[in-house]
């Protein structure tokens, strides 16, 4: 988290480090050709994970996927992306 937040401007003012996370059981099986960084190829696996998730300005998009693939250790980190909105979009400034 100190690495991203690092890499982005912050959404919320006068906040930063704003994340959600949860621990979830995630569950793989390598296949020939894959270099694990835990388990076996072709054996299914099953370890504790922890889910976390975070705003990023459009600006700041690419900064932040390339410091989460250059530090996360698994050959293909799960990371979706996912457009949203502000709750600030739609009302007036006026309420």
């Amino acid at each position: 988290m100190d690495s991203i937040n690092e890499v982005m401007e912050p959404l919320f003012p006068k906040y930063d480090r704003t994340f959600n996370y949860w621990p979830v059981k995630g569950t793989w099986r390598p296949l020939s050709g894959s270099r694990p960084y835990s388990g076996t190829v072709g054996q299914i696996q099953v370890a504790d994970e922890i889910v976390l998730e975070v705003s990023v300005r459009k600006k700041d998009l690419e900064k932040v996927l390339e410091t989460i693939v250059s530090i996360h250790p698994y050959e293909e980190p799960v990371i979706d992306v996912i457009p949203m909105y502000s709750y600030k979009d739609f009302i007036s400034s006026s309420t």
